[in-house]
This record gives structure tokens, sequence and C-alpha cells, in this order.
């Protein structure tokens, strides 16, 4: 009998660590398969309810940032998803898959390789190379206007490709690229990677904007060559300009 009793017990023993160990495994795969952690800075809202740092975020939940306001959204090893200042995305995820629809402003995407990441926009569509890690950031632009959208894509490891209506581009780590209607009249002005000068102002056509360029390159010339001919002197007070010799 007391054998028995001992077996019985070895064996309720074997099966306690038997559930124990399974638990345990479960619990460090749910992060990846089940929820996130954001941490934020600043005025930062989940579905529309203000968030506190190192709470729990779902999948499907939508992220806002404020001015001067961003958050972190930690993935465990799949990776995580950073938001700038005004900045607004609904994120999705799974145990192989990170998926971004971003409204407006900027975000970083940083996955594991093996992880698939995806951040659609109005104008186009950023994948990921699922067979690496990568760290790369997603910008629509300076408006929410559909006549004014953009994204712009900038890689600091890894590849993802760019894919619009019209052009697939492939971004290589270091490299940028846009895409959208980026010359828009009436577009808010803005600087972004490959720009050489902002977006017309409101108001101002993009022709009107080189004509005054041109106004103001031609004033600072003339400047700089009566400045080398002419001599300044003073009388009473009063600057006389000499003319020229």
């Amino acid at each position: 009998m007391l054998g028995k009793n001992r077996i019985n017990k070895f064996i309720t023993t074997l099966s306690a660590v038997a559930m124990l160990m399974a638990y345990s495994s479960f619990a460090i795969a749910a992060p990846a398969n089940g929820d996130g952690e954001i941490t934020v800075s600043g005025q930062v809202t989940v579905n529309g309810q203000p968030a506190v740092s190192n709470s729990t975020l779902v999948s499907g939940s939508t992220i806002t940032t404020g001015a001067d306001s961003s958050a972190t959204i930690s993935l465990g090893s799949n990776g995580k998803v950073e938001l700038l200042p005004d900045a607004s995305v609904t994120l999705k995820f799974t145990d192989s898959s990170i998926v971004a629809m971003l409204q407006s402003g900027k975000i970083k995407v940083l996955n594991s390789a093996g992880i698939g990441s995806t951040v659609s926009t109005r104008s186009a569509t950023v994948i990921g190379d699922a067979g690496q890690s990568n760290s790369y950031t997603v910008d629509v632009g300076c408006s929410d206007e559909i006549a004014c959208s953009q994204t712009y894509v900038e890689t600091a490891s890894g590849l993802v490709t760019l894919k619009s209506s019209d052009t697939v581009k492939q971004v290589v780590a270091g490299t940028n690229a846009a895409s959208g209607n980026l010359p828009q009249t009436g577009c808010k002005p803005c600087m972004r990677p490959g720009s050489a000068l902002p977006l017309p102002v409101a108001g101002i056509g993009s022709g009107a904007l080189v004509a005054i360029l041109a106004a103001a390159a031609g004033i600072a010339a003339a400047a700089i060559f009566f400045g080398k001919e002419n001599e300044v002197t003073t009388s009473g007070g009063v600057i006389i300009v000499s003319p020229i010799r």
C-alpha cells in the first residue's frame, strides 16, 4: 500500500511539473501571439482613451500621438513600432506579422528576421523583407488630404519595397524613396528626403515661387557686384555711395 501511494505521488508530481512547463512555454510565447506593451511620452491615446506606459495593447488598436508626444509598442522578440509626434496608426500583429495602417504622421518599424511587416498609407504600401531584420521609417507627408497624399520611406537597415499604383521601388539600407502627389499646389509646405525645396505654399503657384526665388537671386548677385565696385563714405551721418569708377 505504501509503495502504491509513493507511485501515485510521483505520478502527480510529474503531471504538475509537465503542466508548469507547458504554462511557462505559453507565457513566453504569449507576447508574440497576443498582446503588445505600450510606452508613452506626452499625450497619447489608444482607441480614443488616454494611454499610460507599460499597459497592454491588443491587436487592432488605433494609437494617436499629440504634439511633442511619442509612443513605442513592443511586440516582444518580433520587433516594435515607434510613433513620432502627431501620428495616428491602426496596428495589427500576430506571431508572424506586423501590419500598420498609417493615417497621419510618421512611424518607425523594426521587425525581426522571419517576421513580415507592412505599412499601408493612402498612396502606397511599404513591405519589409521578411527574410531579414529591418529598420525603416514611413511618413505620409504634411497633409491628410487625398490630393496631397504622399508616402516617404527611409531604410536604416535591411530592405523594404515601396509599392504604389504606378511604381515599385526597392529601398535598401541608407537610401530613401517617395511616392504620391508630391508637387501639388495648395499642399502644406514641408521638407522630406530627396526634396530640394519645400512644396509650394497655399495660394502661391509653383511658377510664382520660381519667379520669387529668381528675383531674390538676382538682387543678391547685384548687391555683390556693386559692393565690389563702389566706395562708401559718410558725411554728416548720411551714407553716400560714390559713382562707379
